[in-house]
């Protein structure tokens, strides 16, 4: 079982809680199902004691444990802090040094908005990209000059430290860990149910400074750069290592080492993110979609698709387009 925990404070945002609280009960529940019933992850609320406190927005909370009684954890989430943060970065000095502690464990910490000014307090962003809310860019700019700001990311991602600029991207956030926790079909699912008009993915949204993104193994950012050129005219991956002059088998070795997929998954994600677009935004058929993907068999693109999102290409348009404006409803 996954544990997630948010921390309290009295400026906190509680939509930046409640969220992702949301999105994770409903990703154990459906992970549940075939695992017995057993539910696969937990979300807690931690606070300087386990006294109710009442947010700036009117909000009672109720953490369920002191931050001193924090164990191993698999996310902890910095809520977005409403205002000037410098009020919580005060009453946080007491716990602020756990947070140090909490990282080596090697759990997954995320700030949303100016809750990243906690983890620059603590350290945590000293060389490390991260972001903020927009408001602050200036303000934290002057006050962290060590740490990387990415003014142009809304999420931003260092081994185990990441930073989304507002509420919303917590969002995308959450899916993304959805997916690695419990796999596509299950982030697929949670993605439809909280935001059916679609939102980019974590891939294309975030700043990642970790060795899937940055990697130097030049034959691999070869490999990757031909398979994004060449995606519509079709791909033989064996043609494709020839052509860079090693086996298969190397290639396979080499591309899953520098990236954590082999080139068929990664071939399979860039066909499934273009596919998705043009889902959302070309009037496309099926059968053009697939061509596009450099996939000549129409069905076999179905079945990919629904494997890994769980609905057909078509429902998957109707769903992305539910919530667009007709003008023609009402009309008499």
């Amino acid at each position: 079982m996954y544990t997630a925990a948010a921390a309290l404070y009295p400026d906190a945002l509680a939509s930046s809680v409640t969220l992702p609280m949301e999105i994770l009960q409903a990703a154990s529940q459906m992970a549940s199902v075939s695992e017995r019933g057993q539910p696969q992850a937990r979300f807690l609320l931690t606070g300087p004691d386990t006294t109710p406190l009442r947010l700036a927005s009117g909000i009672q909370l109720t953490p369920d444990l002191p931050f001193r009684a924090l164990s191993q954890l698999d996310l902890l989430i910095l809520p977005a802090i409403w205002r000037t943060p410098q009020p919580t970065l005060n009453s946080a000095a007491p716990w602020l040094h756990q947070l140090a502690t909490i990282a080596s464990r090697g759990t997954r910490i995320c700030s949303v908005g100016t809750a990243s000014c906690l983890l620059a307090e603590a350290g945590l962003l000293d060389g490390r990209p991260a972001t903020t809310h927009w408001n602050y860019f200036k303000r934290f700019a002057r006050r962290y000059p060590r740490v990387q700001l990415k003014t142009r990311h809304l999420i931003t991602q260092s081994d185990n430290i990441y930073c989304v600029g507002s509420v919303n991207s917590i969002a995308d956030l959450m899916v993304h860990i959805v997916e690695d926790w419990f796999g596509t079909r299950v982030a697929r699912a949670v993605e439809q149910q909280f935001s059916p008009e679609i939102r980019r993915s974590f891939r294309a949204a975030a700043y990642q400074d970790g060795p899937r993104s940055s990697h130097h193994d030049e034959t691999v950012l070869q490999a990757q750069q031909y398979l994004q050129e060449h995606l519509a005219s079709g791909v033989n991956l064996e043609s494709l290592a020839q052509q860079l002059d090693v086996s298969p088998r190397t290639l396979g070795r080499r591309f899953r080492n520098a990236t954590g997929y082999s080139p068929q998954q990664y071939l399979n994600s860039l066909r499934l993110t273009t596919a998705r677009d043009l889902l959302r935004r070309s009037n496309l058929s099926i059968a053009e979609i697939s061509w596009q993907l450099g996939l000549q068999d129409v069905s076999y693109f179905a079945r990919l698709f629904r494997r890994h999102h769980g609905v057909s290409p078509m429902r998957y348009r109707e769903v992305a387009r539910g919530k667009l404006f007709d003008p023609r409803q009402g009309e008499s």
